[in-house]
C-alpha cells in the first residue's frame, strides 16, 4: 500500500511539473478575451524622485537652466500616452491614425457646436501660441497645452468668471498668490499675459508632478486634485478613459473641449484636413515625416552631418552662431522654420564643422531662439490687444 502512494505521489508530482511548463505555451495560445490583462495605466514610474526634484526647482526657481528644461521636455511628452500614439501630434500624418479612438468619438458632438468660433479663433489666436509656445518651451512642457487657454478664457486676459477666475489662464486669487502673482485691489497680475503665463506653466508642472497624465491634469485645472484622485479610487485605473465617468461632468467635459481644440487648431477643419500650411508636405521624407530632402552635391554629401532637433530653434539664431551663411544654412535645411513651428522634428543638416560648433552651443542657441521669439510674439500681442480697444 505504501509503494502504491508513494507511485501515486510520483505521478502527481510529474504532473504538476509538466503543467508547470507547458503553462506559458497554453495561456498564450489561449483567445484574447480568455485572458484578463491587467491595467498597466495604474504604474507610475519606478522611480520619480529626480523627476520631482527638477520639477520643484523649476517651479521655485527664477531663471530657468535650459539643461533642466531640455530634461522636463523628455520626460512630460510621456503625458499624452493616451492621446496620441506616440505621445505627440505630428502634422504631417492624418489624425485619425495617430490619435486615441476614444478620443475621436469623445469630442464630435462639441466640435458641432463650436467649430465655426474655433476657426475664427485660430486666425486671431496666432500670435498668442507663439507667444504661448515660447514660454512653454522654457519650462519643458507640450506644445499642446496651449489650448488650455483656449477652453478657460478664449486668450482673453479680461475674461472673468462669475467665481472669480480671472485672466487667460483663469486663476482663483488664492492659487494665482500661491505661483507668485499679486493679486489684491491696485494690482492683478492675473490679467497680465506674460506674468500669467509663466504661473500656469508652474501650476502645470505641479499638477504633472502628481498625476503624470496631461488628460488627468486638465481635468485637475478644473475641478481640483482631489476629484481626480477620487476617480482614480474609485475606478483602479490612472487612465483617463476608464476613470472619466467618475468624474464630475464639468470636469470631463473640460478634457473634451481641450482634445476638440487642439483637433481644429491643428488640422483646421472637422475633417482632419492640414489647413495654411506653409509649406509642401508632399517633399516630406518617408523616413523622417518632418525632414525635407536638400539638394546637396556629392562633395557636401561625404561631409555633412545631421541630427533631430525639435523646439523652437531659429535658423537665423543658428546660423549667427556658428558663423554660416543665411543662403548656405537655407541650401543645407530648406523650410527648417516652417517645420519647427508646427511643433514636428526636423532633420538638421551642416557640414561637419558646423555641426560640432552647433552642439556645443546648442542650449545657448535655443536660448536666443526663444528671447527672440518671446520679444517678437509680446510686440504682436500688444498690438493685437490695441487694435481690440478701439
Amino acid at each position: 500500500m505504501a509503494t502504491k502512494l508513494i507511485d501515486v505521489k510520483k505521478k502527481f508530482s510529474f504532473i504538476i511539473f509538466f503543467l508547470f511548463l507547458i503553462q506559458p505555451f497554453f495561456v498564450s495560445a489561449l483567445p484574447s478575451f480568455f485572458q484578463s490583462s491587467p491595467d498597466t495605466s495604474i504604474t507610475k514610474p519606478i522611480d520619480t524622485t529626480k523627476e520631482s526634484k527638477v520639477i520643484d526647482e523649476v517651479i521655485e526657481s527664477k531663471s530657468i537652466k535650459k539643461d533642466k528644461a531640455q530634461y522636463l521636455s523628455q520626460i512630460t511628452k510621456f503625458g499624452f500616452k493616451d492621446l496620441f500614439k506616440n505621445y505627440s501630434y505630428n502634422p504631417s500624418i492624418p489624425y485619425t491614425s495617430q490619435v486615441n479612438p476614444f478620443a475621436e468619438n469623445y469630442m464630435q458632438d462639441y466640435l458641432k457646436a463650436h467649430e465655426d468660433y474655433l476657426l475664427k479663433l485660430k486666425k486671431t489666436g496666432r500670435p498668442y501660441f507663439n507667444f504661448i509656445d515660447g514660454i512653454l518651451t522654457q519650462y519643458g512642457l507640450p506644445k499642446e497645452l496651449k489650448y488650455l487657454a483656449v477652453i478657460e478664457s478664449d486668450l482673453k486676459s479680461t475674461a472673468l468668471s462669475d467665481k472669480g477666475a480671472r485672466g487667460p489662464w483663469q486663476f482663483m486669487p488664492g492659487t494665482a498668490r500661491g505661483f507668485g502673482l499679486v493679486v489684491n485691489a491696485n494690482e492683478d497680475d492675473r490679467t497680465d499675459y506674460f506674468k500669467s503665463t509663466n504661473a500656469a506653466a508652474k501650476y502645470l508642472l505641479s499638477l504633472y508632478k502628481d498625476l503624470h497624465d496631461w488628460l488627468l491634469v486638465i481635468a485637475a485645472y478644473n475641478g481640483g486634485e482631489g476629484r481626480v484622485y477620487n476617480a482614480i479610487n474609485k475606478s483602479g485605473s490612472h487612465n483617463f478613459w476608464k476613470l472619466q465617468y467618475y468624474l464630475p461632468e464639468q470636469s470631463r467635459n473640460h478634457v473634451k473641449k481641450f482634445i476638440a481644440t487642439h483637433y481644429i487648431m491643428e488640422t483646421g477643419n472637422r475633417d482632419g484636413n492640414v489647413a495654411n500650411s506653409n509649406f509642401d508636405y508632399s517633399d516630406l521624407s518617408d523616413n523622417d515625416s518632418a525632414s525635407f530632402t536638400a539638394q546637396l552635391t556629392e562633395a557636401e554629401k561625404k561631409d555633412v552631418a545631421s541630427e533631430k532637433v525639435s523646439g523652437r530653434y531659429i535658423a537665423e539664431v543658428i546660423a549667427r552662431n556658428i558663423e554660416m551663411n543665411m543662403d548656405d544654412f537655407n541650401h543645407y535645411n530648406p523650410g527648417f522654420n516652417n517645420v519647427l513651428a508646427t511643433g514636428a522634428e526636423y532633420n538638421l543638416q551642416l557640414p561637419t564643422d558646423k555641426m560640432q560648433e552647433f552642439k556645443s552651443k546648442k542650449l545657448q542657441i535655443l536660448n536666443e531662439s526663444v528671447d527672440q521669439l518671446l520679444q517678437s510674439v509680446k510686440s504682436n500681442i500688444g498690438t493685437v490687444e490695441k487694435e481690440k480697444k478701439k
